[in-house]
């Protein structure tokens, strides 16, 4: 059985990862001029690491968050189907 989009897990998944996607963005931007802090290094491994299971298994429950190669797509071709992550 496929998953609801309009469920709360949906929601709460997709809020998850803006919050390690925010995380990231500022822990790149510290490290362009902090580059041989390690514990920043650590951090910032150690979030892609959660982002890219939390991802992965958002994209098993909903389908793709990004397109052009970034994930893969069930058939039918999921990126006919709405809503896409952009418009919730």
């Amino acid at each position: 059985m496929e998953a609801n989009p309009c469920e709360p897990r949906y929601y709460e998944m997709l809020e998850q990862l803006q919050v390690l996607d925010f995380a990231l963005v500022e822990l790149n931007l510290y490290l362009d001029t902090h580059p041989e802090d390690l514990k920043a290094i650590e951090q910032f491994n150690q979030l892609t690491f959660e982002r890219t299971k939390l991802a992965n298994q958002f994209q098993e429950l909903y389908g793709p968050l990004q397109n052009f190669g970034r994930a893969y797509s069930k058939c039918p071709w999921e990126w006919s189907q709405s809503p896409w992550p952009w418009q919730v």
